[in-house]
């Protein structure tokens, strides 16, 4: 992980025992970490995106659950990929945020491990997922007559994707501990510090950290959709159309629109991962490479933005699902009407009620009252709305 970059960069000649740490102290004068004003702006925009994550992902995952018996496996790829965002959610940014607050690390040498763990497990499944949507794409616009084996395959990625992120995760519980300090005053952290004899072991270990959780991921990604423009192009180059009735369900380059609506949306997913954390992997591999010239150029304020900016990507994987699928409309729709439909059902059942209550109004009428056409009216109503339930698949 490589949030509390700045956190550690202070308090790095200081997280070891408490001999060296003393001796350190006395040499450069320790100035430990405060609560900041960046910080505490980095904290209300934490806990605001928190919110907004949590209710869009939820919406997302409650609609694409109750989409239908049958779930497309497109549709199975989005809610994994909004469970792992949920991950960062509920994990990344909680914590994130209280230890911005306390400074210090106070919830034991335990939670340390264990959180650290389930943050490198939230981060490797955003990407890994994400991967995974992009090699299903690949699949289904290079070989589309292979759509029968698609759901398979994509269950099988899905379980590498999130047994690799729990497999490199693991590292965390080990190198990760409580180091406290008595100089100047005691001051717990939860830190690497002590875990790795040299210096380049450590800085070997987050080049491999970065590499697995975002540049082979970004090197897939960008592979994956350069073989699909290219292969769109080339049909298009060759002006493949078929017969009129059957281009009305096709887009202009012979792929069915909803598989072009999907690979829209798969692109946008990737598009918004690759954008949002970009700036803040490369800080930390400048850090790494070079810790005192980033100490010397980089702010703390800015460190804080761009992780901040990183997690809006949570926010933003849901509203693209949404705005480039039905299955969130439709399921709004579906609890729409079926509050419609009860309150249709209460407003016949007093109708009938009155019907009978109105003996003049049963000896006068020879046809149909038109309270019974109303009544008759509504039911069709009742009929017509319930039957227009369609569950369109990507």
């Amino acid at each position: 992980m490589f949030h509390h970059l700045t956190d550690q960069t202070v308090n790095g000649s200081c997280q070891g025992p408490t001999s060296e740490c003393n001796k350190s102290a006395d040499r450069d004068a320790l100035q430990l970490p405060t609560f900041s004003t960046a910080a505490k702006v980095r904290v209300i925009i934490t806990f605001t995106l928190c919110a907004v994550s949590a209710v869009c992902n939820l919406l997302v995952l409650w609609a694409a659950s109750n989409g239908g018996k049958r779930k497309s496996h497109v549709r199975i790829l989005i809610m994994n990929l909004t469970v792992a965002d949920l991950l960062v959610t509920f994990i990344v940014m909680p914590v994130d945020a209280v230890w911005n607050i306390t400074v210090q690390w106070q919830a034991g040498d335990v939670a340390c491990r264990l959180l650290m763990f389930m943050k490198l497990v939230a981060m490797y499944s955003c990407a890994f997922v994400t991967v995974v949507i992009s090699l299903d794409r690949q699949s289904a616009i290079l070989n589309p007559l292979g759509i029968s084996e698609a759901k398979r395959k994509s269950k099988i990625m899905l379980t590498v994707a999130w047994t690799m992120s729990v497999i490199l995760s693991l590292p965390q519980m080990f190198i990760f501990h409580n180091v406290t300090i008595t100089v100047p005053e005691n001051f717990t952290q939860c830190t690497t510090h002590g875990s790795f004899v040299q210096r380049w072991q450590e800085t070997l270990y987050n080049m491999f950290t970065f590499v697995c959780l975002f540049l082979l991921p970004l090197v897939i990604m960008i592979f994956c959709y350069t073989r699909i423009l290219v292969e769109i192009s080339s049909r298009m180059a060759r002006g493949n159309l078929l017969s009129k009735d059957f281009h009305l369900r096709r887009s202009h380059n012979n792929i069915p629109k909803a598989r072009m609506r999907t690979l829209k949306m798969s692109i946008v997913i990737v598009t918004s991962f690759i954008i949002c954390w970009t700036p803040y992997y490369l800080l930390g591999l400048w850090y790494w490479l070079f810790p005192e010239k980033m100490e010397e150029t980089v702010s703390h304020s800015l460190t804080h933005m761009l992780f901040i900016f990183g997690l809006f990507n949570a926010c933003l994987d849901p509203i693209t699902y949404g705005l480039f699928t039905i299955h969130l409309h439709q399921g709004l729709k579906r609890c729409r009407q079926s509050s419609n439909t009860q309150t249709n059902i209460e407003n016949n059942t007093c109708l009938i009620q009155m019907t009978c209550l109105s003996p003049q109004r049963q000896i006068g009428s020879v046809g149909p009252s038109p309270h019974t056409e109303e009544l008759n009216d509504s039911k069709n109503t009742i009929n017509i709305s319930s039957s227009i339930i369609p569950i369109s698949k990507i």
